[in-house]
């Protein structure tokens, strides 16, 4: 893995149909990991649902393919909601290893392990099933994301001491949320010398599109940084934290990303204080926590892109006040003529079931529905 921080991951990438999550641009995907991989990275983060299944044949076509099997690492994790019996294990894991090409794992996790997925990964005795595939070689490390309290990962970590690596959401606008509980989590798996793999370090792109006041206080301190950077940084300077993902998109993210992470510096303790502050400042802005990770959309029997709206919503809050058009609103009307609208939800409750952030969604949906379509 080398000594680089940053890791790539394949879960937003580039696409050739906005609409459709799962056209993934490979071309312009192989140019960004060549550009990656130029600049001396080389951890590549995957899972079965991200870009709509289309992930793990893209990191295949883009990286196994094309690079020798000691350039680079790949990760891919177990996804729980597949699992209807034991056998499902191993035909799981074996698709991966298929559509990967990868040989076998550097890294395999247990996916978005919380107190609900954890009833099906225990039924299935999975983390005894990891250790097995860690035996046979077919694995190298292992060890599960997660999403839930610092008391629940406390237990996990002490039933299973054979853990090798956690993957946490931390970021400096979770660091104190009540929910991710993100410094507690942190400390937890610190505490049971666990090295930390960072998911969400700008929060679906939420910290790469700061309110002003918070661009400006950035900048006024380091001018040549990027906004993201500061998010980036923050997670990459906590001592136990090994890697921190970057769900990149464009080449201009892998070009930026890079150039500060190739050196890395650890923020100062008034740097760190300044990213605690645009968190206060933040919060007093977004309406909706949503990090755009998709996992809810599959779900939802309506065909309602949950987190697009979540995101234009959010956007549309931040509008200034009076404004008698904005372009989150023309983004809506033509979401809507291809998908299901706000007020389309049922309000079955599929998407809360698989949203890692625990959000109140079908509350939120209606909210969306009174601003965009009253």
């Amino acid at each position: 893995m080398g000594k680089r921080k940053l890791g790539f991951g394949f879960m937003r990438l580039p696409l050739l149909d906005r609409h459709d999550d799962g056209s993934v641009d490979i071309e312009l995907v192989k140019q960004m990991v060549d550009a990656y991989i130029e600049r001396g990275f080389t951890y590549f983060d995957t899972a079965w649902n991200y870009c709509n299944g289309m992930s793990e044949c893209a990191i295949k076509e883009a990286v196994v393919d094309r690079y020798p099997r000691n350039a680079f690492t790949v990760t891919t994790k177990l996804p729980s909601f597949m699992l209807a019996c034991a056998e499902d294990r191993d035909r799981i894991f074996n698709e991966q290893l298929k559509k990967t090409g990868a040989g076998f794992f550097d890294y395999y996790f247990l996916h978005d392990t919380n107190e609900d997925t954890l009833k099906t990964f225990n039924k299935f005795d999975c983390f005894a099933w990891l250790k097995e595939k860690k035996a046979q070689g077919l694995v190298k490390n292992i060890g599960f994301s997660y999403h839930d309290t610092a008391e629940l990962l406390d237990q996990l970590l002490t039933e299973n001491p054979e853990i090798d690596v956690v993957q946490l959401q931390i970021n400096y606008l979770d660091w104190e949320n009540v929910t991710v509980q993100s410094r507690k989590c942190y400390e937890v798996a610190a505490r049971h010398g666990k090295p930390v793999f960072v998911m969400e370090p700008a929060k679906g792109g939420t910290l790469a599109r700061v309110p002003n006041d918070v661009e400006t206080m950035f900048k006024e301190h380091e001018p040549e940084m990027s906004v993201p950077s500061w998010a980036i940084r923050f997670a990459a300077s906590l001592d136990h934290v090994q890697m921190v993902l970057s769900g990149m998109s464009d080449l201009e993210q892998v070009l930026d990303n890079t150039s500060y992470m190739s050196d890395f510096t650890p923020l100062t303790e008034e740097e760190i204080q300044m990213c605690h502050k645009a968190a206060d400042m933040i919060n007093s802005t977004i309406a909706v926590p949503c990090t755009g990770c998709s996992y809810c959309v599959p779900t939802c029997p309506m065909n309602i892109p949950i987190p697009k709206y979540f995101a234009l919503y959010n956007a549309n809050l931040q509008e200034i006040e009076g404004k008698s058009w904005t372009a989150q609103t023309l983004y809506y009307t033509h979401l809507r003529e291809v998908f299901g609208k706000a007020s389309d939800c049922v309000k079955c409750g599929k998407c809360e079931s698989m949203c890692p952030q625990h959000l109140p969604i079908r509350t939120y949906m209606e909210d969306v529905a009174e601003h965009f379509e009253k």
